[in-house]
């Protein structure tokens, strides 16, 4: 039996958004910036002969399209991203990956260094 293994691709970006469906006043509604982090997460065996589950750089390649979607934009303005909620944005990046990685785990978004929320697909 193979050893199972998480892998984590860690990604970085700046965008604006704002939140169209909370109150008036709160202040999320407001256009606002974030530095987000995020991790992509994929879950497999690991190859008896390569030693790995997948090639760091294939993860990357993965990534790399979607940060640069988002990376400078405002995350509003991106299909599917109207109403671009951490929540949301873990949802759509997975969608936009599972395709390409069948053994993708989980996405976590961090919009500050203390609120985050993980996606499981």
């Amino acid at each position: 039996m193979s050893d199972v293994v998480e892998l984590v691709k860690d990604f970085r970006f700046e965008a604006a958004h704002w939140l169209p469906n909370v109150p008036e006043a709160h202040k999320c509604r407001r256009v606002h910036g974030h530095s987000f982090r995020g991790e992509v997460a994929v879950r497999g065996p690991v190859d008896p002969h390569l030693g790995w589950v997948i090639d760091f750089a294939d993860l990357k390649r993965a990534v790399d399209p979607l940060v640069n979607r988002l990376d400078h934009y405002t995350l509003n303005d991106i299909s599917g991203l109207e109403n671009p909620t951490a929540e949301r944005l873990a949802i759509w990046i997975w969608r936009e990956l599972a395709p390409q990685l069948p053994m993708l785990h989980r996405v976590t978004i961090e919009e500050t260094c203390t609120s985050r929320c993980h996606y499981f697909g």
